[in-house]
């Protein structure tokens, strides 16, 4: 995500135009440049002074010049308005589509949620079928948020109470990082998100297996978690079920054992899983979820139940 690269590594039809566009733009200025910097240099070096004390003469005015001068800005700029016009009619999804979205996703602080048609809620990590465009509403939850993912898709101001559009696709299976490019607090630049592009086949096996309700653990130690899970009040604040559900206040657990943990920022292990538990804040500073103060056996019986959440 760092630097340029994935700007300059388009991977959708929407990248690709808005990619291209500034990449002609960028090379019109350097022309630009290049030929205002030549003609000062030439006029530097033509008319320095050579030993004269008095001001060389003066000619005032020419119609020709000034309206060549005028014109060629202006025809640059109708050329770049007209292009970037189209570019945006190619790039933007409408504002009130007539058809339902293929997804919602929704900036929370500090992680992102996306829910699917059939009931199916992840967070973090956005799963998309490659080579198809997906119809994507972007809302937040709380504050301003910005959801960007460079290599598929334009910025998207995440607003509360204000849903907005964006065509979601990637032209190869894959997995692409992204971010929000908008300050929404102490960790902003820990909200970090993936999305993955599945072949049909493989995207609609996940989709359908997110959206399956919950499996009780078989294990007595899973067991014992799922019980824990309900003491320790963590179903107030975490949904577990495969389907929508209304709590909100922090990412739905559903199969997290088959997802990347912390959108890809630690693996997902029983480890960082306790790690996170106990001491989130050592994690991600600031982030809304607080300590837990868990006994060593019961911090061993939770994470058994959360990592059999498949």
């Amino acid at each position: 995500m760092r630097g340029l690269g994935p700007i300059f590594n388009p991977q959708s039809p929407q990248a690709s135009a808005i990619a291209a566009l500034f990449s002609n733009v960028l090379i019109l200025s350097a022309i630009i440049f290049l030929i205002v910097a030549s003609l000062v240099t030439y006029s530097l070096v033509r008319y320095r002074a050579r030993g004269r004390t008095s001001e060389p003469r003066q000619h005032f005015g020419s119609r020709r010049i000034e309206t060549i001068w005028t014109a060629i800005p202006l025809l640059v700029v109708l050329i770049l308005f007209v292009v970037t016009i189209r570019t945006m009619a190619f790039v933007d999804a409408p504002l009130n589509p007539d058809r339902p979205p293929d997804l919602v996703v929704t900036g929370h602080q500090w992680w992102w949620e996306a829910r699917y048609p059939n009931g199916a809620v992840t967070a973090n990590e956005i799963h998309i079928p490659a080579s198809k465009r997906l119809l994507a509403r972007i809302e937040g939850a709380d504050v301003i948020h910005d959801f960007w993912v460079p290599q598929l898709a334009r910025k998207m101001d995440a607003v509360p109470n204000r849903p907005s559009y964006i065509w979601l696709e990637a032209d190869a299976p894959g997995t692409y990082q992204g971010t929000c490019s908008e300050f929404c607090g102490m960790q902003h630049a820990g909200m970090r998100f993936l999305v993955v592009a599945d072949s049909d086949a493989d995207f609609s096996a996940w989709v359908n297996h997110q959206a399956e309700p919950l499996v009780q653990p078989t294990s007595d130690l899973a067991a014992a978690g799922a019980r824990l899970f309900d003491l320790y009040k963590c179903s107030d604040c975490h949904a577990v079920a495969g389907v929508s559900s209304n709590v909100t206040r922090g990412p739905s657990l559903a199969h997290l054992a088959r997802r990347r943990f912390l959108g890809g920022e630690l693996p997902n292990t029983p480890q960082n899983i306790g790690r996170w538990i106990t001491n989130p804040q050592s994690i991600k500073p600031g982030n809304h979820m607080p300590d837990q103060r868990v006994a060593a056996g019961d911090l061993e019986a939770l994470t058994a139940y959360l990592a059999a959440l498949q």
